[in-house]
Order: structure tokens, then sequence, then C-alpha cells
């Protein structure tokens, strides 16, 4: 091993075995050592790296560069024969794992800041031991973009601080020669200038004093056009006085032990986030949004934590997202708290932290930073103790502090709901109880809005409390009521906000416009105008500030609140590109699902939209933003966009069809054909029309398809119209019983069907209103070549209705293994697919055949599960499963029986 290795950047960049220097190659590997030893033991990305080693402009073998100086720099440390230094890979780059103090800079900056609480004569030591170690300009023999300005910061803070230390001493004539040479190339070093006029005015040359100070003044008038600063001026008065005391220091800090805390206000639950905190150390992060109650959890916690940190609790209201507070203050803050006299606070940053670090570096303290805007906020103000810990409040997630201190951060979500009963029953004392919880969930248990509330009900009239609680109830006027001076709700946000990336911001109002629960990347960039891949990136800049929550990947979600907030901050934004994006994305998901037989396009519309490769792609897209289609529609149709919505409606319609729900279908439909009424246009009412036909069809409401369908016929002003109608009106007509007027009908439609789609459709009619009337035989014909057609355009949707009428007139003719067969494999398919009704009708057919076999067990469990089925789309039972369950000897109510589904596929 080669005994005492050095790495100094003091000077020229040098790897040493003692005195002698080993090589080590050019200057990028003289680079790269450089700025792995400036940050030893942590993490340098690669593309600092390349970025510092070729100032942002690399070129294209940056990457393969770096790994070849790695590599060489390995070699060297291996051929020296020592284990004090190694150079780790470590996501997303190189870690130089070495004591710092083998590293000049870092023990320059130990023993400067050992002298800034050493005595006098230790103190004039260590910081001449620290002035030896520069050889020469900092970081020599480098590539000019590696740069360090804080080395050239340390090195005039270790020369003043060594210089007033040998004043203190006496040492003045030793000094003059020194300073002169330095104040001769550098006159506007005012603390160098107030030195040797100290030196000078010591040694008896008080003349030389004040001449000195004149050619500083005049430097700085005729290069400057300034004044000499106030110390400066102040000491050349003492002199010309002839009363410049000598210089002394008398800092003793060692009984102060510091007490900063804000007081405490009172918490609900956080039992959770509370022994989080215990655990949490040497830095822990709470963020979460404006108003989630950040700072009352951690100073609660701070002030019960007070006796684990003996030495003291420091804290700092950082005011990062409104106006910051420079690191320079907060240092000045501390240094004082920790004892320093006013007098003694050093003015240069860089001796205030220096300072600061000499006093609680052998400590055990907390400090709590809070309100911060960002990791470069925070990092100078960490204690460097090892028994010390620090908590850190934001309203970003500041993950900086978790690659460069390993911070732990955790995110606070809004209170539980008996939390935040609780908390509004502290802050009202008890006051009006019966609203409590309402007011809980119209704040959206933000504990800033609980407390507002529960001030309000405390502070208020007793006839005034239902007024206020009916402000909260509206949307329009929530924020209005949870404001109070500039703490309220709205002023917590506007913080937030002006806080945000100018892109960030303007994503933020434009989504005020979009009144869906969910958002992701695809309507994001249709509302903005920007690429899918800048919209995710705003989207999650967005996340980080706490104002989105990305819920699961790619779904961004809103605070209701947020919500309002955001839309008060849209008012002239469009909805309009929401809406076309999503006619865009439904029309391309339902060609997934299902045949189509409208003329609606939405292919060439220029927005982006996912990609959806089949099936369960399109299927999962709807699952997704079904939610947001609705509540799209419905802004949209308050809005008077009536030609859009009635398309949007019919495109989505195709969902409900595949996936029939009552509730959600109704509504989507009525939307959908109050926008055609109201637009005027024949085609959207046809088609709307066809619509609710379809979802009547499917729910077994014969009279009311029969209506839709006639008046459709009426309108159907070309072939592809005429036959479609002609269809519905054929199913129409066989579920109000009229058979041999649906085949007639059908087998028209079938005729004029000019396309597969809809000779599918009409055959697949035809054969259920044939078996309707025990025509088995012919309705297995249809059937068959319906479902040849079915496999040929790849709808399964269709084909499991197919399967699932071929079983019942199988069932009909008394084939009961060909019944089977295809019961089984329709259920199998409806069940691979998540077409519930589909499978019911399967599992019935099953119970049927199982009950005619004499497995009564079988036939049981087979007719519960299709009831079961059944019951999570609708509540309308069919009285097919209600006579089989009656046949079974299994329980029926009354009310089931007053009701009964249809479970048909209909476009």
């Amino acid at each position: 091993m080669l005994k005492g290795l050095r790495i100094r950047l003091l000077g020229p960049v040098q790897l040493c075995a003692g005195d002698r220097p080993v090589p080590i190659g050019g200057p990028g590997v003289r680079g790269l050592l450089a700025l792995l030893a400036l940050q030893p033991n942590r993490i340098v990305a690669l593309d600092d790296l390349i970025d510092a080693l070729w100032n942002h402009d690399p070129p294209p073998t940056a990457r393969t560069i770096v790994h070849g100086n790695v590599s060489q720099l390995r070699r060297v440390l291996r051929s020296a024969g020592t284990p004090e230094a190694r150079i780790d890979t470590a996501a997303p780059g190189y870690r130089l794992a070495v004591d710092p103090l083998l590293v000049d800079v870092h023990r320059a900056r130990a023993l400067f800041e050992r002298a800034e609480a050493a005595p006098l004569v230790e103190r004039a030591s260590l910081l001449r031991e620290a002035w030896a170690l520069w050889q020469g300009p900092e970081l020599g023999g480098v590539p000019e973009s590696v740069r360090a300005p804080e080395l050239a910061d340390l090195r005039i803070a270790v020369h003043g601080a060594r210089v007033d230390a040998d004043l203190a001493l006496g040492r003045h004539e030793e000094l003059i020669a020194e300073l002169t040479t330095i104040v001769r190339a550098e006159p506007r070093r005012e603390r160098t200038v107030g030195q040797l006029m100290r030196a000078l005015y010591h040694s008896g040359r008080r003349a030389d004093a004040l001449e000195v100070y004149r050619e500083a003044a005049r430097a700085a008038s005729e290069e400057l056009g300034l004044d000499l600063g106030p110390d400066l001026r102040a000491l050349h008065a003492h002199v010309l006085n002839d009363d410049l005391a000598p210089v002394v220091s008398a800092i003793d800090v060692s009984r102060v032990v510091p007490r900063q805390l804000p007081p405490a206000v009172p918490l609900a639950g956080r039992s959770a986030d509370l022994a989080w905190l215990d655990e949490v150390a040497p830095v822990g992060v709470i963020t979460g949004p404006p108003g989630i109650g950040k700072s009352a959890l951690v100073v609660s916690w701070a002030h019960g934590a007070v006796p684990r940190f003996p030495d003291g609790v420091l804290y700092a209201a950082l005011r990062g997202f409104e106006a910051p507070v420079p690191v320079t203050e907060v240092l000045a803050q501390f240094l004082l708290g920790l004892g320093v006299p006013a007098d003694e606070v050093p003015e240069p940053e860089g001796e205030r932290l220096a300072l600061y670090r000499s006093l609680t570096g052998g400590r055990r303290m907390l400090v709590v930073l809070d309100d911060a805007r960002s990791a470069d906020q925070v990092r100078p103000l960490l204690p460097p103790g090892p028994g010390s810990a620090a908590v850190v409040t934001s309203r970003a997630r500041l993950d900086g502090l978790t690659v460069s201190h390993g911070a732990r951060v955790r995110s606070l979500e809004p209170l539980a709901r008996r939390d935040s009963v609780r908390l509004i029953a502290d802050v009202a004392s008890g006051a009006f109880g019966e609203y409590h919880s309402q007011v809980a969930g119209l704040c959206g248990d933000l504990p800033l809005a609980l407390r507002i509330a529960g001030a309000r009900l405390a502070a208020g009239p007793a006839w005034t409390v239902p007024d206020f609680v009916a402000e909260l109830a509206s949307e329009r006027t929530r924020l209005a009521a949870l404001d109070v001076d500039d703490a309220g709700v709205r002023a917590a946000l506007d913080v937030s906000v002006r806080g945000l990336p100018a892109e960030a911001g303007a994503m933020f109002r434009a989504l005020g416009a979009f009144p869906g629960p969910a958002v992701g990347p695809f309507v994001a960039a249709a509302l903005c105008g920007v690429p899918v891949a800048e919209a995710r990136r705003r989207l999650r800049v967005l996340a980080a500030h706490h104002l989105l929550t990305e819920s699961a990947p790619e779904v961004f979600t809103r605070h209701d609140l947020v919500r309002l907030y955001a839309r008060e901050l849209a008012r002239s934004s469009s909805l309009r590109p929401a809406v076309r994006y999503y006619q865009a994305a439904a029309d391309l998901a339902r060609r997934r699902l299902l045949r189509i037989v409208d003329p609606l396009d939405f292919s060439s519309v220029e927005v982006p939209v996912p990609v959806l490769s089949g099936f369960d792609d399109a299927l999962a897209w709807f699952v997704v933003e079904w939610p947001n289609l609705l509540a799209v529609l419905e802004v949209a149709a308050a809005a008077g966009l009536h030609d859009e919505v009635w398309r949007l409606a019919r495109v989505a319609h195709t969902y409900r069809v595949v996936r029939p729900r009552w509730d959600e279908w109704q509504r989507l439909v009525a939307l959908g054909l109050a926008a055609a009424e109201a637009c005027g246009d024949a085609e959207a009412r046809f088609w709307m029309l066809i619509s609710r036909c379809a979802m009547f069809l499917t729910f077994d409401l014969g009279a009311d398809s029969l209506a839709d369908a006639s008046a459709a016929l009426a309108i159907a002003a070309d072939e592809r119209s005429r036959t479609c109608a002609m269809i519905h009106l054929g199913c129409a007509l066989n579920s109000c019983g009229r058979h041999d007027d649906a085949v007639e009908c059908l087998t028209k439609a079938a005729s004029a069907a000019g396309t597969d789609e809809l000779r599918g459709q009409a055959l697949a009619n035809c054969a259920e209103a044939e078996k309707a009337r025990g025509r088995y035989a012919e309705a297995i014909a249809h059937q068959l070549s319906s479902l040849e057609i079915d496999r040929r355009l790849g709808d399964d949707s269709y084909v499991v209705v197919s399967l699932n009428n071929l079983a019942e007139s199988y069932l009909g003719l008394g084939d009961d293994g060909a019944a089977w067969k295809h019961a089984s494999a329709a259920v199998e398919l409806a069940s691979l697919r998540g077409f519930l009704l589909q499978e019911a009708v399967g599992r019935l057919t099953l119970g049927r055949l199982s009950r005619r076999d004499g497995d009564l067990a079988g036939a049981r469990l087979q007719v519960e599960l299709a009831a079961e089925l059944h019951s999570r789309v609708s509540p309308r039972p069919p009285a097919e499963v209600l006579a089989e369950m009656a046949q079974l000897g299994l329980p029926v109510d009354a009310e089931q029986r007053a009701r009964v589904t249809r479970v048909d596929a209909f476009e």
C-alpha cells in the first residue's frame, strides 16, 4: 500500500502518494477526478459529468470517453495498491468512495470550520495549516469548462480568517508585505484593504494606512463609480482619529441551547405520520399540497421531540413559494440563535456557513426548515453532526435531497373523515356538531379548509350557520366561503401556482376547463396544444408540486378544492379541444370493440390519441375514461356545443353496448338525444334514436324500443340508415311478441343489407325471432351464418351473442350436447372479455341443462351466478332468470318479479 494517499485540487489537480504525484493522465482524466473529489461519497450523475467536462456541448462519444477515463482512474488506484479510494458505479453515475479529509479541499474546509470556534492561538495554527494546502490556482490542468468558483471563495475566506487571527495575535509587521502584494493586485478586496490598514497602523505607519485607504477609494470611484463600504469607512475614521483598537475575538457559544420553534397547533389524527417522523434521520421531507397541514404536523412533532436533541432546535420559515428567504439571512438567524453576538456574525455567506457548521458539527440538534422551495435552498442549512437531524416541509417533492443526502420523503394525504370531524369539533369548540360531517366532506378533508370552517362555525351567530354551509355546498361559492384574509385556501393555492414554472402554470390553467375527475397526457396535450411527451412532463411537474396526484400510471387526479380553484383561473379556456380529443379517441376505441354501422369517422381529427392495439386495450381505455367522457359531455352540453355532443355520445354508445349499465347508458343517451334535438339535425336525431332503441332492447323495454325504431325509420335518409332502422324495428317487434312480423322485417333487412356488418346483425336477430316462435332449425341456420360473419369481422361481442343464441336454439331442439358446447364457449369468452350480461345468459342455459340432467346443485350454482351477474348491471332481472330460480326453489322476492332485462347486443 502506498502510504499517505492525497487528492489535490487546490493547485494542479493531482493524486499523490505522500509527496510524490502519481501519473493519472491528461486534462479529461484530471477533470473527472476533480469532479468526483469535489463531492466525495456522493453520486455524481453521468450527465452532470458530461456537462461539466464539455460545457454542455459534448461530442457524440462523450459517454464512451467518460467510461474510459473512469476505467483509467480505477487502474491507477489499483496499481497504487490502496484501498483508501475507489470509484463505484452507482446509478445514475459514479461515486468516489474516499475519506473526505484525504482531499485537500475538504481538509481545508474542515480546518477552517474547526478554527471558527477554537481559541485564538489554536485558530491561527489551524488556519495556517489550511492556507498551506493551496499550491496555486485551484483546479490547475483540467478543461476550462470544469469550474468550482466556491474554491476561490473558500481561499479568500481562509486567507481572511488567517490574517484576522494573526492580527489578533499582534503579528502586524509580518503581514504587511503579504497584504501589500494582494491589495496592489486586487484593490477592490475591501476586507484585505482593511487588514493592511490595521497592520500598518499597529506597526506605527498611520500615514501609510491612510494612503492605502485613499488608493482604494480612488480605484473604487474611477473603476466602478462607487464609494467604499461602511466598514472600511468606519475603519478610516478610527485611523484618522488615531483611536483604532486592536483586533480581539471572544465568541463563546458553548452554553447556548436554542429553542426556536413557533407555537404548536392541535393535531387531529396523523398518528402514522408522527410515527414516521420518529424514525426519520438524518433528513426527512414532509411534502404535500397547500393546506394539507405540513407545518402543523412538523412543528407539533418537533415540540415532542425536543428531549431527543439536547443541544437545541433551530427553526426557519423559508417562505420558498412567496419571497424566499436568502440562505445568508437564515444562517445569520441560526448563528444568533446559537449565541454568536450580532457584531461577530461574519458578512460573507461562506464564512457564515463555515461558522454554522463549526458550531453545530459536534452537537445533537434538530433543524426544522419550513416551506422550502428547492433542494438548493435547503442543503447549506442541513446540520453536519452525525447525531443531528433535519426535517423539511415543502409543496415540492425535493427529489434532489434524496439523491444528495439520502433524504426520506413522506407525502401527506387528506385526513380520514373521523379525524376531519374531530378537527372541526376542536376548532369550533363543539358548536353546531350536526353540520361537522357534512362540512368535512365539502372541505375535502383538507386541514386548512377544516380549520377555517371550524373557526367560522365557532364565530358565527346560529342563524348564519345554515347560510355558511350552503355557501360551502355550492361549487360557485365554496372557495369564497373558505377565504380568511390572506390565509384562506385560495390564497394558499395562489402561492403554489405563482411558484410554478411558466409552462406548468399554463397547463394548470388550461386544465381548469377540464371537468373530468382524472386527466391524462393525451387530453392534456389536446387542451394545451403541445406534444404528448411535453404534456406528460408538465403533468408530472404539477404532481411534484402536489397540485395533481398521479393516482395510477398516467392518471392524474385533483383535490376538489384544487379543481374549483383551477376552474376559476380557466374562465376563458375552451373545452372544445377536449371534446375533439374524446371524439377521436373513443371512435378509435369503439372500432376495436365492435362493428360500426354509423358513418361517423374521426380518424382525420388532428389530435394525438393513444395506441389501442386490440379489444382489451380499447376496453381498458373506456373503463378509465368513462367518468371523464360523461363529465365532458355534460359541460359541453351546458355550453351549447350540441353538434359535438351528439357525435361524442354516439361513438361512446358502443362501449355501453359491450358493457351495458342501465343508469350510465341512460344518462349518455339522454345527453346525446337532447343535443341532437337542440341542433335540429335529422341525421343526429336518427342515430341517437337508434342508440336509445338499442338500449331499450337490451333491457327488454319493447314498447319504448318500438316507438324509437319506428321514428328512426321515418327519418332514415339513405339505404344504410333504412337497413339499420329495419333491424332495430324487427328486434322491437320481436320484443313485443310480434314474432312473425319481426321475421318478415328482419328478412327484408338481411336482403337489403349492403355490408357484412348489417347483414350479420339482421341474421342474428332474425334467428332470435325464429327461436321465439319455436322454429329452432331455421334459427340455427340464420345464427350459424351470422356467427361466420362475426368471426370474420373479429367482433367478440357479437360472437358471444351468437354462441348463446345457438345454445338456446339447440336446447329448444333437444340437442343438449350441442347446447352445452355452445353455452360453455359463450361463458368462457364472455368471462374473458368481461361481458357480464352475456356470461349470465350462458350460465342460465348451463343451469337449465344441468337441471334437465338431474344435477340440481350444479343448476342452482349456475342460475345463482347468472342472477348475481345481472344484479351488477341493472336492477331489472330477466323474467327467464326469475322463472328458473322458481323452478329450482331459489328465493325470489316480489320486487324482483316486477322487473325484467333483455341481453342482446345492438349498435
